[in-house]
């Protein structure tokens, strides 16, 4: 037999094992519920709870925390999982599925007295190389269409610039490209989610929960935000550190646990959406995101009250969760200022 012959016959060897054991995990995960992950949580034990009503009367006045945001990475993903294509906007602005060109965000936030908290986590050192010990299995890469990732910064390199340790991270929920940056994070660092994200049901996490779980591997519980629904059907809120400075607002629908950040901060109120909204477009022309959601309705629903909320208050500026929104300089990459026509049928012709 070929030298050749040899490395075809190991090959199709490996990618039988490689099924067989597939297929065992997903029989597993079916009986498991197909959680995101198995990683435990536990209450965070902080947080004040608000109301909508609360929090707007507070938001004219600057608060006492220093906002970034970074821009880790340009990616690219198709656009029916970003934006409702069958949405009547959508279909009058003749948009049909195409990769749509998105950007992976990370932001921190410095307060004075608090620390310094990470809002999602960018991109690790390990992804950007494409090294061995990256913590993306093969068969995620490709359904996550990795190959067109440029990494601008990676998470370890953006650390070592800073003097100040970080606190904590702020999880908009636990899909990979949220969660990326782990691996360059201390793993004594509390990480914190929304209520119930990580038992979130779905397909897909067949296929990803080794990977998601591999990511969290070395950190301490998750810390699930105490936020429960309002009966009034009002957004709900929780004061993070007690203080009116920084909230997080329970948007599910993209996941169960799904959670906004409203953040005072020294020059006015910033929201991130994280992936209530994916693009300029959806939000510019009131389009919910699309088929990268576990409760589609749930999700148009939360997606309607962030952007009813933010209608109220024109000093907001909102950060979305893979697009940056043309007032978003610091966000925005020249690149993908030129990709973002404002007209909708010259956006569908791209």
């Amino acid at each position: 037999m070929s030298r050749l012959a040899v490395l075809t016959s190991l090959r199709l060897r490996a990618a039988r094992i490689a099924a067989a054991a597939l297929l065992s995990l997903s029989g597993s995960l079916v009986l498991s519920g197909c959680a995101q992950t198995s990683h435990p949580a536990t209450p965070a034990g902080q947080g004040v709870p608000r109301t909508l009503a609360d929090v707007e009367a507070r938001l004219a006045a600057p608060g006492p925390v220093r906002f970034t945001k970074v821009t880790a990475a340009d990616w690219e993903v198709p656009l029916e999982g970003l934006l409702n294509l069958h949405h009547p906007h959508a279909e009058r602005a003749g948009l049909e599925d195409r990769p749509e060109p998105i950007q992976i965000y990370f932001y921190l936030l410095e307060h004075p007295t608090r620390g310094d908290y990470l809002v999602d986590t960018g991109v690790a050192r390990s992804v950007a190389r494409r090294s061995d010990d990256m913590p993306v299995s093969w068969i995620v890469r490709q359904a996550m269409n990795m190959d067109t990732l440029r990494v601008h910064v990676d998470t370890a390199t953006w650390l070592a610039q800073r003097a100040r340790p970080i606190s904590g991270v702020f999880l908009t929920h636990l899909h990979l490209d949220h969660i990326l940056g782990l691996q360059d994070i201390p793993k004594t660092t509390p990480v914190y989610v929304g209520p119930g994200e990580g038992d979130t049901s779905g397909f897909l996490n067949l296929f990803s929960r080794g990977t998601t779980n591999d990511n969290l591997e070395g950190f301490g519980p998750l810390r699930e935000w105490p936020v429960q629904p309002r009966a009034d059907g009002q957004l709900a809120v929780l004061d993070v550190f007690g203080d009116d400075s920084v909230y997080a607002i329970h948007i599910p629908g993209h996941t169960d646990g799904s959670v906004a950040y409203l953040v005072r901060s020294t020059e006015g109120p910033q929201l991130l959406t994280g992936d209530g909204c994916h693009t300029a477009w959806g939000w510019e022309h009131g389009v919910e995101p699309g088929t990268f959601n576990a409760d589609p309705a749930r999700a148009a629903e939360s997606f309607t009250k962030l952007q009813a909320f933010a209608a109220r208050h024109p000093e907001l500026r909102v950060h979305l969760g893979h697009q940056s929104l043309p007032h978003d300089a610091q966000g925005a990459h020249p690149q993908e200022r030129a990709t973002q026509p404002a007209h909708p049928a010259e956006h569908a012709r791209r």
